[in-house]
């Protein structure tokens, strides 16, 4: 049983939807981190449902550092976060007919039965609020390097965004207080439109993710298995509902010519840049300096109010299930932030690897 991603920086989930509280262990973190209080309730607020689009479960997330943390600074000792439950209506959740979906019925066949099944249990999305807040940590002591992470909701049912443009960084800071995250204002209202129809008819949606982080310096990564890819890739398939990630042109390479898919060289003050970014700032699994680009396919929210096949697993037949209790229609625009933190997690323990232990530390 494995909670914990990471090798110089290790980030370790606990606690389950409807328990007590949840939280998460950032382990190997540097003394003398800055820890900014309001940016990492910022960052929570931004995962937070948010009227009809989102579910009526709203939880405070007032969260609360118990370790790891003196005077404002990381210590370099672990760093504890608890967030209390304090809005939970567990009697909509059965163990024994599993929603289609979701883990539970591989959480039966894992934990045999002894699983928390209320909410998802450990498995909940709840669980990214943890992940959010100790990626906020992360986040802004990138951002004191110079490195920067933003992500929009590149599509949505049929309803599109713009691309990232030639000002990726003023996209990137545009994009770090919305709470509906769109590069381009006049199609939010579309994709909110979109959502509520899916809750009025007891459905939900999906779409695509797109992620940019600027100012990434060259040469992080190893040729093989950790990978700048397989890292991001390794750590973004744990974030609930994505089952699909691609970098630069992606699946798009399929139908391009190799002239069309090799970023061009040259110098430009000094400075060895790509005319085209069509790799997504990484060779051999290695960053090249320009900005990485990722896409993370965002699946419908599993939980509908239609009606829908399953099993009794205790009485070994075939049932209709129509589910209960307060889900989202769509959580990509509440995901957007749980991308952020999962790449700044990533990185930090990548340039961590790359750079030492203090690379991270704040100039006091």
């Amino acid at each position: 049983m494995k909670n914990t991603f990471g090798n110089t920086i290790a980030l370790t989930l606990f606690g389950e939807s409807h328990g007590e509280a949840i939280g998460a262990v950032l382990d190997g973190l540097a003394p003398g981190i800055r820890i900014d209080n309001e940016y990492i309730a910022k960052k929570l607020s931004l995962r937070r449902p948010c009227g009809k689009i989102s579910t009526s479960r709203v939880e405070a997330d007032e969260y609360k550092i118990i370790s790891g943390v003196f005077n404002g600074y990381t210590t370099g000792t672990p760093l504890t976060i608890i967030i209390p439950n304090t809005n939970t209506q567990s009697k909509a959740y059965t163990p024994e007919i599993p929603r289609p979906g979701h883990a539970d019925y591989t959480a039966e066949c894992k934990y045999h039965g002894f699983q928390d099944y209320r909410g998802g249990g450990h498995f909940s999305g709840r669980l990214t609020a943890p992940i959010v807040a100790a990626g906020a940590i992360l986040s802004l002591a990138l951002e004191e390097k110079g490195i920067y992470i933003g992500t929009h909701i590149a599509s949505l049912h049929g309803e599109r965004d713009r691309g990232f443009d030639s000002d990726l960084m003023g996209d990137v800071n545009a994009l770090s207080d919305m709470a509906f995250p769109v590069l381009d204002a006049t199609c939010a209202d579309r994709m909110k439109s979109v959502i509520e129809n899916a809750a009025a008819d007891g459905d939900s949606v999906g779409g695509i993710l797109e992620t940019a982080v600027v100012g990434c310096p060259f040469g992080v990564g190893e040729p093989w298995f950790d990978t700048v890819e397989g890292m991001l890739s390794h750590a973004l398939f744990s974030i609930p509902a994505i089952k699909g990630v691609e970098f630069g042109e992606g699946f798009g390479f399929a139908s391009l010519m190799g002239s069309e898919a090799n970023d061009p060289f040259r110098y430009v003050d000094g400075r060895v840049i790509t005319e085209t970014n069509k790799n997504g700032g990484i060779n051999g699994g290695i960053t090249n300096g320009m900005p990485i680009i990722f896409r993370c396919s965002v699946k419908p929210t599993p939980s509908i109010y239609k009606p829908q096949s399953s099993v009794d697993l205790e009485r070994e037949e075939n049932v209709t299930l129509e589910i209960k209790g307060r889900h989202d229609p769509a959580i990509i625009h509440r995901a957007r932030i749980v991308v952020d933190s999962i790449a700044a997690l990533v990185l930090a323990d990548m340039l961590t690897a790359r750079y030492g232990a203090d690379y991270l530390a704040s100039n006091k």
